[in-house]
């Protein structure tokens, strides 16, 4: 018996497409008109689109912040949150220890996912450290499932690494068939003027954006482009915020070199204006890199637009205000960064740049071209016989409001606070399972697979 979803329009590969989808032991079974037998189970898409299931390509879901203290959600609210809003696939960052080995890191995120997540996921493993037996050990890693590597330019003396060590990561994950995720910041710039803030007793809240400009993304971002071209490697950079960061993953494209660029949602939502909140108001948008001007916001979008940008993710890091972020009340160095924002990712896009970039480009922007860089297709993706049946029954007139007091993370706070939308999920499915009915999450805790990847790339 086969589960028919009728009445809807599909958004695929080739266009809008009126027509059924059959799904037949937790894969795409057929696309077209008049499918099904007596004795199918239907779900009625009248009305709305079928998409394929959202990937967020870059979360950190659970993420340990020392002393056994974790981030606000843990992997079922995470990812139980990220099914609500339509996203059926999480590609989280693995940070391992000082000191510790990948392998470790490894198990250590895998066995906590396992018992909880309620959608499939897969992982990037960061690279903190730049040691023979680390670089090393990146075959095994890869040959585990996870040919994706993260670096950072920034957080100088917990995460950041100089450019020898960005330089032969590199180029290992380039031998491997890898991909190496990089978050460019110039970590040196950033901690002289944190230091220059400090001097000045200039520590509250909103001096965060101040002292992490947009040049400094710029800068560090043209530099590991060129780093990976002398690595002869791939490059995926996270998170793009500003002009001057858009310009040097343009030119990089345009040049022929595989460099994708990757958006975050608040980024092209929310401004820098948030940093002018008073007294602790500003907490919850310290994040890195931290917002823009309303110039950078309009570049990104037509970034996107033009297709110099391939994906847009959440980073989705939440923090409690209270225990957490109210740590830096004096001290914004001390607030940690990071915003929630999984499961309202597809509604403000939708929402607000629907009409612009069209419905296929959006699927492609927060499925298909994730799919694609991170090994992940046609398993995943798109609507597309054989393709496992992760989707999304959309209702493009349904009202939704994002509150605290409605979202499914476990955090006190949302940044899209009163944001209203139309447009959200009437079913969601995992593998053909219905994961969400109605705004219901059905999806129970170890619901979620790995997704082992054998390669990584552009496009």
């Amino acid at each position: 018996m086969a589960l028919l979803i009728r009445g809807g329009t599909l958004v695929t590969p080739a266009g809008l497409a009126p027509a059924d989808l059959a799904i037949e032991s937790g894969r795409i079974a057929a696309l077209g008109e008049g499918l099904g037998a007596p004795g199918d189970a239907v779900l009625d898409a009248t009305g709305c689109l079928v998409l394929p299931g959202g990937i967020d390509p870059h979360t950190h879901i659970e993420m340990p912040a020392g002393g056994g203290e974790f981030n606000a959600d843990d992997w079922y609210s995470g990812t139980a949150a990220a099914l609500a809003g339509g996203t059926t696939t999480v590609l989280d960052m693995i940070t391992p220890e000082r000191g510790g080995t990948l392998g470790a890191a490894l198990r250590d995120w895998q066995e906590r996912a396992a018992a909880r997540a309620a959608c499939d996921y897969s992982f990037h493993m960061g690279l903190i450290e730049d040691t023979p037996a680390l670089v090393q050990e990146m075959g095994e890693v890869a040959r585990a499932g996870v040919p994706s590597f993260k670096i950072y330019l920034a957080y100088k003396g917990r995460l950041m690494i100089d450019d020898g060590a960005a330089f032969r990561i590199l180029r290992r994950a380039g031998a491997l068939g890898g991909l190496v995720l990089a978050h460019c910041e110039n970590g040196e710039v950033i901690d002289t003027l944190i230091a220059d803030a400090r001097a000045g007793g200039d520590l509250a809240p909103g001096r965060h954006a101040r002292v992490r400009p947009a040049a400094a993304e710029g800068e560090a971002t043209a530099r590991c482009i060129a780093l990976a071209g002398l690595a002869q490697a791939p490059l995926y950079v996270v998170h793009v915020t500003c002009r001057e960061s858009l310009a040097a993953v343009r030119r990089a494209r345009q040049a022929g070199q595989p460099v994708c660029g990757e958006v975050c949602t608040h980024h092209l939502l929310l401004t820098e204006a948030e940093y002018e909140r008073p007294g602790f108001g500003a907490a919850p948008y310290v994040l890195s890199p931290p917002l823009r001007s309303a110039a950078d916001v309009a570049a990104l979008r037509d970034g996107l637009a033009r297709g110099w940008l391939q994906t847009v993710a959440t980073d989705h890091c939440p923090w409690q205000l209270k225990g957490q972020k109210e740590r830096g009340v004096n001290d914004f160095t001390a607030i940690p960064n990071g915003a929630g924002g999984i499961q309202e990712r597809l509604g403000l896009l939708f929402h607000h740049l629907g009409g612009r970039l069209g419905w296929e480009r959006l699927a492609a922007l927060t499925a298909g071209n994730a799919a694609r860089i991170f090994g992940l297709y046609p398993q995943k993706g798109a609507l597309l016989p054989g393709a496992d049946a992760d989707l999304v029954v959309w209702d493009p007139g349904q009202p939704q409001t994002y509150s605290a007091q409605t979202q499914l993370s476990h955090a006190d706070h949302s940044i899209y606070e009163g944001f209203a939308v139309q447009g959200a999920p009437r079913f969601v499915l995992q593998r053909g399972r219905l994961a969400v009915r109605e705004g219901k999450v059905l999806a129970e805790p170890g619901w979620g697979r790995f997704l082992a990847r054998s390669a990584s790339g552009t496009t």
